[in-house]
């Protein structure tokens, strides 16, 4: 047993060393998109509101006054392309994902402008499993969580460890789940 001991906690230690990065970048992904339903994790949205006097009813001619309405409120190079919801709407598509959208009556529109979230675009990017080499480096991870979780029942002993407190938070580690999976389903 004190070998078993002594192994669980060099274990522990060092692959828990390696893991670390690993360990915030599926932590932090895993509050964001937990939580998908209170804002997007991946893009912030900006929303920059205008009035133009350029006309943008549909005729021959709106692909030039479009540019005309980008070189005031964006940049021409940016546009992809347009199309009219309805009669008296225009929404002109951006490169990045971002569009504009006009009252073509009015000339009030706005411009919606996506931008990448720092740190949390890249590590959801990562949750996802982006490619083949990254699915079984977050394989092997897991793999190691489970080692993690079996190392730590051996690393203590006596009243702090399995028999004692350890214990008593290892029951409500398993119970927990499985009460919010009884009273779920």
């Amino acid at each position: 047993m004190k070998l078993l001991r002594k192994w669980s906690r060099i274990l522990h230690r060092d692959i828990g060393y390696f893991f670390i990065g690993t360990t915030l970048i599926y932590g932090l992904s895993g509050i964001a998109l937990n939580h998908m339903s209170d804002w997007n994790p991946n893009y912030s949205v900006e929303i920059n509101r205008f009035t133009t006097a350029i006309q943008l009813e549909k005729t021959a001619s709106v692909k030039e006054n479009i540019f005309l309405l980008l070189d005031e409120v964006d940049n021409r190079d940016n546009y992809k392309k347009h199309y009219y919801p309805n009669d008296n709407r225009i929404k002109i598509f951006l490169k990045g994902g971002s569009s504009i959208i006009v009252n073509t009556n009015s000339g009030k529109g706005y411009a919606e402008y996506l931008k990448r979230r720092p740190v949390f675009y890249e590590v959801n990017y990562l949750h996802y499993n982006p490619n083949r080499f990254w699915t079984w480096f977050s394989d092997i991870f897991a793999g190691a969580l489970i080692l993690f979780a079996i190392t730590s029942l051996f690393m203590v002993k006596g009243k702090k460890g399995l028999k004692g407190r350890g214990g008593i938070y290892t029951a409500l580690g398993i119970l927990i789940p499985l009460l919010f999976l009884i009273l779920s389903l």
